[in-house]
């Protein structure tokens, strides 16, 4: 793409070496390369400035635009082409554009149908797409119709049939038509097997590999093409022992019989579908001994291995085998530097990132989100300007790592400064703009995280109308919360759980006792969402500040699960707002056990006792602190620079007083 831009620039007026070549090649790469404004920019461009326009020319500005799914504006431009210039190439790209376009449903397929109806002399690819359209649209009655009209079919064709009625979950007759097709490829047998895994018939697989184990798909290496697709199909679902099965009824080398068709036999994908089937099930000691039985490994085998470790945090045995590696690739050494980050150890992901001898985007993004994860966010800064300086273009990956940084440090320009190259650089996606109202929100900035969410328009997802609805909860627009989360179902987007931590946290804020009582039922009753401690916190806040805390109390006996020191907070901060000196007792009982080491509690059950004179009481908290705290004077308050002191004599109140805690 940058190749070709800077030869444009030199070439552009210049009609004797702006040649035919040139613009075909020029113009088939800036339609098909990457994502962003700059190839469109390009795109347009180059196809203006051609001369003289052929066939070649407006096929290959079609095929980006179909590419991109942008079907309005290529049968905008279809529609402009001189008649001409239409090939049979140009009607199937149209068509394939409107079948293969899943946002239009049916009326999509139509019209790619009409034009298939409309056009002068069809080939093969042309039957073929339209009877994949048919099929991915789960329409096989008019794939079917369309199947029988024609008079020349080829492999394709069938395999269009087969995968239709797999889509449509008919297993049986996908089977009956593989078995018609006249000729089969090993992509057939594998299609077929594939298929039957994404509906679940794994017995018909199997007893499909075992009709197969004779005839032409032996020789060819077909069978066992299509054994390891059901090897790795197991695997993914953990059927480890399955797969071993399969795994085992392939020949390896030094198990080959006489007489043995040679096409049978394991290979390299055979082995590494297995073993990743152990590294997904987290049998590490089956997989490393089959890795060790290996022949032959390639680096995709070594990786398996080391990504296995890196998920399961075990970084030593993942250095080891990294350690090992004849030929490190760039993936080796960014899961080395992903997995540090994991654990926390950012000093060694930050070396392997160093060491690392070809870095690509995915290196930066790994140690630049890693920096981030572990709270370093000016490391993370720092190696964004760095990465800028070596002239490494950054991609939605790295924007996304530093607006959460931008989030992280609560910095709005750094948030605004980003901000600004993600509309310069790149095409902001939903999870770019989520990011950015995240980060406008947490900032503060909520009127400007209102204006992206508004821009979003369509474009929003649930993750978006969380993230707006958390903003105005967590900084007092509790009505603008509630109003939007009323919107929020009137756009018939369904709420997730983090929605009614913020609706009720908003409740809160706002006093409205009467709506979160009202919003916690319709949560369960209505959404089916199962209440989790955020949401009795949020309840049980509010019930306390109105004084019900009794009712407070009857909502934490019956919670599913045993209450936390959250839970526990929360009453006892509203016990000790309305002097509740029962029912502080019990929840600053229920808050020591839970946190044996903490004196908080202590303190305000205190001044719980103390506001209402009895001194009695205060006086058994004040023994008690004196005993936690290890202190005559003083007990230090977990998580602040402060200590809490009292006097000599009957105690009153403890009081916070600024100390040096040295």
């Amino acid at each position: 793409m940058i190749y070709c831009a800077a030869l444009l620039e030199r070439t552009l007026f210049c009609p004797f070496i702006f040649s035919t070549l040139l613009n075909r090649t020029i113009c088939h790469i800036a339609a098909n390369d990457g994502e962003g404004l700059d190839c469109r920019k390009w795109n347009k461009r180059v196809f203006v400035d051609i001369p003289q326009r052929n066939s070649m020319n407006w096929n290959s500005m079609l095929s980006g635009y179909v590419k991109n799914k942008e079907i309005s504006r290529a049968r905008k431009l279809f529609d402009e082409m001189p008649e001409r210039a239409k090939d049979v190439v140009s009607w199937n790209l149209m068509i394939k554009g409107y079948v293969s376009c899943h946002g239009g449903g049916m009326r999509y397929v139509d019209e790619g149908k009409e034009l298939f109806d409309r056009m002068p002399e069809r080939d093969l690819v042309s039957w073929n797409t339209m009877i994949s359209g048919y099929a991915r649209a789960r329409r096989m009655d008019d794939a079917l119709r369309l199947f029988n009209r024609m008079s020349e079919k080829d492999v394709v064709t069938w395999n269009a049939m087969v995968t239709g009625f797999l889509q449509n979950g008919d297993a049986d007759r996908a089977i009956e038509w593989f078995k018609k097709m006249p000729k089969r490829e090993a992509s057939s047998l594998s299609a077929l097997i594939s298929g039957l895994i994404w509906i679940n018939e794994w017995d018909k697989a199997t007893n499909m590999l075992l009709d197969c184990r004779e005839g032409d798909f032996v020789e060819k290496g077909g069978l066992v093409q299509a054994y390891n697709t059901l090897i790795a199909g197991h695997g993914q679902k953990g059927r480890v022992d399955d797969a071993r099965k399969l795994f085992d009824q392939i020949p390896s080398c030094r198990q080959e019989r006489v007489g043995e068709k040679v096409g049978f036999k394991r290979n390299l994908i055979s082995w590494n579908a297995m073993i990743m089937a152990y590294v997904k099930v987290g049998d590490f000691i089956a997989a490393r001994e089959l890795f060790y039985q290996m022949v032959k490994r390639d680096t995709f085998s070594w990786n398996t291995m080391i990504s296995g470790y890196v998920k399961a945090s075990n970084m030593e045995q993942a250095e080891q085998l990294f350690s090992q590696m004849p030929n490190p690739d760039t993936v080796s050494w960014n899961m080395m530097v992903s997995g540090y980050s994991q654990v926390g150890n950012l000093k060694s992901a930050l070396d392997f990132f160093i060491k690392n001898p070809e870095k690509n985007i995915f290196s930066w993004n790994s140690v630049i989100a890693g920096c981030d994860t572990n709270g370093d966010y000016g490391g993370a800064v720092k190696l964004f300007i760095q990465m800028r300086t070596e002239q490494v273009k950054p991609d939605k990956h790295t924007y996304s790592s530093l607006l959460s940084v931008a989030t992280g440090l609560a910095t709005l320009d750094l948030g605004r400064q980003i901000h600004q190259l993600v509309t310069k650089t790149i095409f902001a996606d939903t999870p770019i703009n989520n990011s950015l109202v995240t980060m406008y929100s947490r900032c503060g900035a909520v009127a400007e995280a209102r204006g992206v969410f508004d821009e979003m328009g369509m474009r929003k997802d649930v993750i978006t109308w969380n993230a707006m609805i958390g903003g105005y909860a967590s900084h007092g627009y509790a009505t603008l919360a509630l109003e939007l989360f009323e919107a929020m179902k009137g756009a018939r987007v369904q709420p997730t759980f983090i929605t009614f931590i913020s609706v009720l946290n908003a409740c809160s804020q706002a006093g409205l006792l009467n709506e979160a009582r009202e919003y916690f039922s319709s949560m369960v009753s209505e959404f089916g969402i199962k209440p989790r401690t955020e949401h009795f916190v949020a309840l049980v806040d509010i019930l306390g500040r109105h004084g019900y805390l009794e009712e407070a109390m009857d909502l934490i006996n019956n919670m599913p699960y045993k209450p936390d020191k959250a839970i526990w907070g929360a009453l006892l901060g509203a016990c000790r707002m309305h002097n509740y000196v029962k029912l502080a007792r019990v929840a600053s009982e229920a808050l020591s056990k839970l946190e044996p080491e903490s004196s908080a509690s202590y303190v305000l059950l205190h001044n719980t006792f103390a506001d209402v004179e009895q001194w009695e009481d205060a006086k058994e908290i004040y023994i008690a602190v004196h005993g936690i705290s290890g202190t005559k004077r003083c007990i230090r308050i977990q998580g602040c620079n402060a200590k809490l002191c009292y006097p000599d004599i009957a105690p009153r109140r403890f009081v916070a007083c600024r100390h040096d805690t040295t």
